[in-house]
């Protein structure tokens, strides 16, 4: 009867010890979208090679930055205006406070206006890339970010006739 008892209560310490065990390991799918307002082109071309998260708050720049898997292109900005969005990037992260994203790009970068493609340059874009300060909390299980990135602010017409990018991101 002894060894009986012994086995009862060995089982309900442990039950009892799982019941109350902390759970550190949570995650959520994370989901970075991007969308944009209106502009007077016909394209806004930008060249995503990867998009990158970080979630401490170490400023040296190469420190704690996680790759997304990342939906790598070229992105027509103006396709995705009025209410029109597409997914860039998702991976399974830790639910912890997101610091900021980064869009690493690459040099296939355009606009075309009148029917005429012009080269966008973007300062250090493809360098350190676009940051973006985010310090959103992520809910367990799946969150989305969407990321306005706003062609009609961030076009700039040099006077010898070039565009660059300065870009203008929202977290929405």
């Amino acid at each position: 009867m002894k060894p009986l008892h012994y086995l009862l209560a060995g089982g309900l310490l442990l039950t009892g010890a799982l019941a109350c065990s902390k759970d550190d390991d949570k995650t959520t799918n994370l989901h970075i979208r991007l969308t944009d307002n209106p502009y007077n082109a016909t394209e806004v071309n930008v060249d995503i090679e990867q998009v990158r998260v970080k979630f401490s708050d170490d400023d040296r720049d190469d420190e704690g930055w996680r790759n997304l898997d990342t939906r790598a292109g070229v992105y027509n900005l103006l396709d995705f205006q009025n209410g029109i969005d597409t997914l860039i990037a998702s991976a399974i992260v830790p639910t912890e406070p997101l610091k900021e994203i980064r869009f690493v790009l690459g040099t296939d970068n355009s606009i075309k206006i009148d029917n005429v493609l012009y080269p966008l340059t973007i300062p250090s874009g493809s360098s350190s890339g676009l940051k973006i300060k985010v310090n959103k909390p992520l809910r367990e299980g799946i969150d989305s970010i969407l990321i306005d990135f706003d062609a009609a602010l961030s076009i700039v017409k040099e006077g010898t006739g070039d565009y660059k990018l300065k870009p203008v991101l929202k977290v929405k």
